[in-house]
């Protein structure tokens, strides 16, 4: 028997509806901020992931799906949302309308990682992307945007961890701070830290191992290293937050693990594992191709979340329900089941009839499972008389009824 390829999932049942529950809930949260959806390809030129994501990324450097199409390019699978929405922002000229602009996506994400808990090879991700404002007030913005959402989804225990990285000056200032630190012990990091602490030292903080986190729990902060219209930026971005009565914690540790990011970076954090995370990101649009614009957004993995509100709220259940079951005799019963089905549905009724010829005491025990709360029997007396016996199954009272009044009863009765 083919089987599933490692790293990915078969969504169905009660967890697609949970899927469904939650996307719709994305949905609306965006609705109400003014965020449009973008849908991008799964897959796009290698060069845009390259040049944004960055070339010293874990992502770039082991985790990407790369391929050589017949014309000789090469592509990749999209390993994360936000270069393939900046690309569609520069390429339609979005720039052009009025600004900011706000877009999202619930898009599959493919990378070629160990799997984990809630770490799929394909794994789906809801991002959020504002794009034309340098403002502080934008990334309050964007960050209230991940906590409504959170609210809205029921997650509990959520902290919010906030850290500046500052402009590209900054930055390389704090480089060579972080650096002239972690070079007294660089023989005691891993050998994957040892290769980040000449390409780009920051992604020692954001390492996993016990031994280089012990290295850099006193590490310089980078707040240290900010210049003044850096620091006055993420003071302000406090400030709204505050105002907002957004709790936050302010964490020097925090880099993220994209090459892109300036200034704000956050992290959303529940039963310690990482819920959503984001930051600014004001050099990419300039990097693959726009004019300098400032932007900010976040990413969220769905199957994580899942996870988290699995743990906090217990197993997701299938509970099946249909309004009514129409079950039938004979042939004659047959087809006018299966015509009054067809005509309750679409007047909006959620009915289902018998397709596999049972018996009528099996399609009473089917109307069961499938959590039928009303059925009717149609046979050759009740189209005779056109007077049927609807069933309240869950207290199995019994009410006759004109077989021509049953659409009308039944939309009355499911509030339809």
């Amino acid at each position: 028997m083919i089987q599933l390829v490692k790293g990915t999932k078969d969504i169905y049942g009660a967890e697609v509806k949970a899927w469904q529950e939650i996307e719709g809930k994305m949905r609306r949260i965006c609705e109400t901020f003014g965020i449009g959806e973008i849908r991008t390809p799964a897959f796009e030129f290698t060069e845009l992931f390259a040049r944004g994501v960055g070339e010293t990324t874990d992502i770039v450097q082991k985790e990407m799906y790369t391929f050589t199409d017949d014309g000789d390019r090469s592509l990749t699978l999209r390993p994360e949302g936000t270069s393939g929405a900046v690309r569609a922002y520069v390429e339609h000229g979005m720039h052009n309308q009025a600004q900011p602009t706000k877009l999202y996506y619930i898009s599959p994400t493919f990378r070629c990682e160990n799997t984990q808990a809630g770490r799929q090879r394909q794994f789906h991700q809801f991002g959020i992307e504002m794009l034309g404002s340098y403002s502080a007030a934008q990334d309050a913005e964007v960050i209230s945007v991940a906590t409504a959402l959170l609210e809205k989804l029921g997650v509990e225990g959520v902290e919010l961890r906030m850290n500046s990285l500052g402009c590209p000056e900054c930055r390389a200032r704090y480089n060579k701070t972080l650096k002239e630190f972690i070079g007294q012990n660089l023989d005691k990091l891993c050998p994957t830290c040892k290769e980040r602490f000449e390409k780009n030292p920051l992604r020692v903080l954001d390492c996993k191992e016990e031994s280089c986190q012990q290295i850099v729990a006193n590490a310089p902060s980078v707040l240290d290293c900010l210049d003044e219209e850096c620091t006055a930026h993420f003071q302000k971005v406090q400030d709204i937050l505050t105002a907002n009565g957004i709790a936050f914690t302010i964490d020097p540790k925090i880099v993220r693990g994209l090459d892109y990011y300036t200034r704000t970076v956050f992290e959303f954090v529940s039963d310690g594992l990482t819920v959503c995370g984001g930051g600014r990101y004001d050099n990419l649009v300039e990097e693959i191709g726009g004019k300098p614009t400032g932007a900010v957004g976040f990413g969220l993995g769905i199957e994580r979340l899942i996870m988290i509100l699995e743990k906090q709220h217990g197993a997701i259940t299938e509970t099946p329900e249909r309004d009514v079951y129409i079950g039938s005799m004979g042939e004659k019963g047959l087809l006018k089941a299966q015509s009054l089905t067809y005509e309750l549905r679409k007047a909006g009724i959620q009915a289902d009839c018998d397709t596999v010829e049972r018996s009528v005491k099996a399609q009473m025990k089917y109307a069961n499972k499938i959590g039928a709360k009303y059925s009717v029997i149609l046979g050759d007396s009740e189209l005779e008389s056109g007077r049927v016996e609807l069933k309240d199954m869950a207290n199995s009272e019994k009410s006759e009824v004109a077989l021509a009044d049953l659409p009308a009863i039944l939309k009355e009765k499911c509030g339809k």
